[in-house]
């Protein structure tokens, strides 16, 4: 019901909308029925009255004009039945004088409600456009890479939180993030666009992904409490070659040949914001690998107390098409088994090697271009 009673707030679009026009038709159904009673019972006016649920009833769904011009229609028609009486009767005369004040009254709150869905829509606008500005569409081909991100919501009223992603191609090759905030809301989404802005500076500027983990750590440091934090996993393809540091993060899944691989780290560390020790982990890529990177939105969700089977189903949903496709199934076969209801926003990331570049250098991870260089 809701998502129809706004269609019609859209600026700019003069046919009715199908809110309007449901409206518009039950306030005139009501209206027929309450006349045929009317006329049925004789000269005498005793369900008039009844007219005054017209323009509300209309209010339901429709836009303000319309219940206007409803109300008058209803107060026309109780007038015109207490002028045939015989005799007006002064409870026949408050009646119509009750019409035209409800629909008067209708067509105000319709106003203010008509004011308070544009105010959503324009927010809900707004939201898409920072969801933009913070997390930037991915792919298809990043480097060597073939690349797909998607955010799903936990809720249909935000499509924006605190989970974060980015994929860049740079000198040290190609350079990918996830992230979860702790916490919701606007807190939430303002750490993310801190580590995301700052990662976008540093993974050009530094060689060791240990030292990216370092000035992420830092950034979010100065702009945290005591207990917030950032878990995240960084991930860096050189020359096919895959270098992996977690921060606290669920880790990747490598798809290779029909099996799914989790990569965990060769030792554990804590979330950005509590001074991590990264170690990294290294893993030579196949032509035709996947890997996915998600936060623990997808870990955690389940249905009737059962968690989601990702490990088990990945090749299945990820193997097949591009990877876009692959994230398509994915997020569907994901909500058909929560049925729509989901704890916690989830950031996907999928990506596959296509192969090494042309006369590409040979594979150096990050964490040894200085020791390869002296």
């Amino acid at each position: 019901m809701s998502l129809v009673s706004t269609r019609f707030l859209q600026p700019g679009r003069r046919p009715l909308s199908p809110g309007s026009r449901a409206g518009l038709g039950a306030a005139l159904v009501l209206l027929a029925i309450v006349s045929a009673v009317e006329a049925a019972d004789g000269r005498w006016a005793h369900y008039v009255a009844l007219l005054a649920a017209v323009p509300f009833l209309a209010a339901a769904l429709a836009s303000w004009p319309l219940v206007l011009g409803v109300g008058v229609a209803a107060t026309v028609v109780g007038a015109a039945f207490a002028l045939v009486e015989p005799e007006m009767s002064l409870e026949t005369s408050v009646s119509v004088v009750g019409i035209a004040i409800a629909s008067g009254l209708a067509a105000a709150v319709t106003s203010v409600r008509q004011r308070q869905a544009e105010q959503i829509v324009e927010l809900t606008r707004l939201a898409s456009v920072a969801q933009q500005a913070v997390l930037r569409p991915l792919g298809p081909q990043v480097g060597t890479l073939a690349v797909a991100g998607r955010y799903i919501s936990s809720t249909a009223t935000a499509e924006i939180g605190g989970d974060l992603y980015e994929a860049i191609d740079t000198p040290y090759g190609v350079r990918m993030i996830i992230g979860d905030v702790r916490g919701k809301g606007l807190d939430a989404v303002r750490l993310a666009s801190i580590v995301l802005g700052s990662y976008r500076h540093v993974a050009y500027e530094r060689a060791d992904l240990r030292a990216v983990v370092a000035d992420l750590d830092r950034a979010v440091a100065r702009n945290v409490g005591d207990e917030d934090f950032v878990t995240a996993a960084l991930v860096e393809e050189r020359g096919g070659t895959l270098t992996i540091v977690n921060c606290g993060h669920p880790p990747p899944l490598l798809l290779r040949r029909g099996a799914v691989i989790p990569l965990e780290p060769p030792a554990p560390a804590p979330p950005l914001g509590f001074m991590p020790v990264v170690r990294p982990r290294v893993e030579r890529l196949e032509p035709g690998d996947r890997l996915l990177l998600f936060t623990d939105g997808l870990g955690e969700a389940r249905r009737d107390g059962e968690f989601f089977p990702t490990a088990d189903r990945a090749w299945r949903l990820l193997g097949h098409g591009t990877v876009a496709n692959g994230l398509a199934s994915l997020e569907t076969a994901l909500i058909e088994w929560v049925h729509g209801r989901l704890d916690d926003d989830i950031a996907l990331v999928l990506m596959e090697y296509v192969g090494a570049r042309t006369g590409a250098a040979a594979a150096v991870p990050s964490w040894e271009v200085g020791a390869a260089e002296s």
